[in-house]
């Protein structure tokens, strides 16, 4: 079945990270994906070589020098043709290749013009360099993930990068394209990655703000592995499971399945028995393997589901009945969310 974004073209200036994600997404919703990038630089998805990571996407792509007359021509004939472009270079950067959004806009008035950066285009911090940990660092976030008396733990780099800034892109290009019906002109969307990842951490700065979260110290919170019912535990075979029943009546099936007494069932947000429940969790939970845990919680509402590395998430049963991954091109993700008529 054909992308709700089918019909949809878009020009991607080739780079790395968050903005030829944002491409990639939108591929999967179905929009048909032009990469320009400098002649002589080949450039896959995230910029790693082809022969070890193949452009799942299979774009088209156009090898143009972009600083001779003929190739911003060239350009500039691919970008007036298109309803977006996607660009992820420092503020500045396209404007001096001819390319900034007044001119190509002036020939292509409809153009969503998608700008990804770290700290904007414009502020006292837009023209430094950073990667994803140093965005989500100025957001405030990093500060927040971590376990107690430990420093700040990088979530690899999904936070600033893919969800700050590839989600957030995609969500002004979408939000743009609907608005585009009403007006018949695009935008410029700006997108920084310090801006999105705050945003994504509305509802723990609401928690701070109603004083339902400690900020002097990481890992005392709910859900910062603070409290022991939302973490994760070894078992028996030196593989983890993730434990997570944070409302009662799934807790309750949690004390029930692992036969702890029952009083245990009133005494969750004890935070004076926390370490106490922790230590008890721990212990029970090495006597068996991870395998054998799924199989005990199979069934039951507990919130314990095992923590699957990435071929073993491929091969899950239920992964594969929901096709959430594709061999194709090895084992990778495929488009979400799902879409039926």
């Amino acid at each position: 079945m054909k992308g709700p974004l089918d019909g949809i073209k878009i020009v991607e200036m080739a780079g790395i990270g968050p903005a030829p994600f944002a491409c990639y997404l939108l591929a999967g919703l179905g929009a048909e994906v032009t990469r320009i990038q400098s002649a002589g630089r080949a450039s896959t998805f995230l910029n790693l070589k082809p022969e070890t990571n193949p452009d799942i996407l299979m774009r088209e792509v156009h090898d143009i020098d972009l600083k001779s007359p003929d190739g911003h021509d060239e350009a500039m004939r691919l970008i007036e043709a298109a309803d977006v472009l996607v660009e992820g270079f420092r503020p500045g950067v396209m404007e001096r290749l001819g390319l900034g959004p007044e001119p190509v806009r002036e020939v292509n008035p409809g153009l969503i013009y998608a700008r990804m950066t770290g700290y904007g285009q414009d502020g006292p911090m837009a023209m430094t360099a950073g990667h994803d940990l140093n965005y989500i660092a100025m957001s405030g976030v990093l500060s927040l993930i971590g376990r107690k008396s430990a420093p700040p733990t990088p979530p690899l780099n999904l936070v600033g990068d893919y969800a700050g800034g590839s989600m957030m892109l995609v969500t002004g290009v979408l939000a743009t394209l609907f608005e585009r019906v009403r007006t018949g002109r695009g935008q410029v969307i700006d997108a920084a990655m310090v801006e999105g990842s705050a945003l994504l951490a509305t509802p723990i700065f609401s928690f701070i703000a109603s004083g339902m979260w400690n900020v002097g110290t990481r890992g005392e919170n709910l859900l910062d592995s603070g409290s022991p019912f939302y973490d994760c535990y070894e078992t028996a075979d030196g593989k983890f499971v993730a434990v997570a029943p944070l409302e009662p009546q799934f807790f309750a099936n949690l004390v029930d399945t692992l036969g702890f007494d029952a009083e245990w069932k009133t005494a969750q947000y004890d935070r004076t028995r926390w370490e106490e429940l922790r230590r008890l969790l721990a212990e029970t939970f090495r006597e068996k393997t991870r395998d054998e845990w799924e199989a005990v919680f199979a069934g039951i509402d507990a919130c314990v589901t095992p923590v699957l590395s990435p071929e073993e998430a491929a091969s899950h049963p239920h992964n594969r009945a929901r096709n959430t991954f594709s061999s194709e091109s090895g084992v990778m993700p495929g488009p979400a969310p799902k879409f039926k008529s």
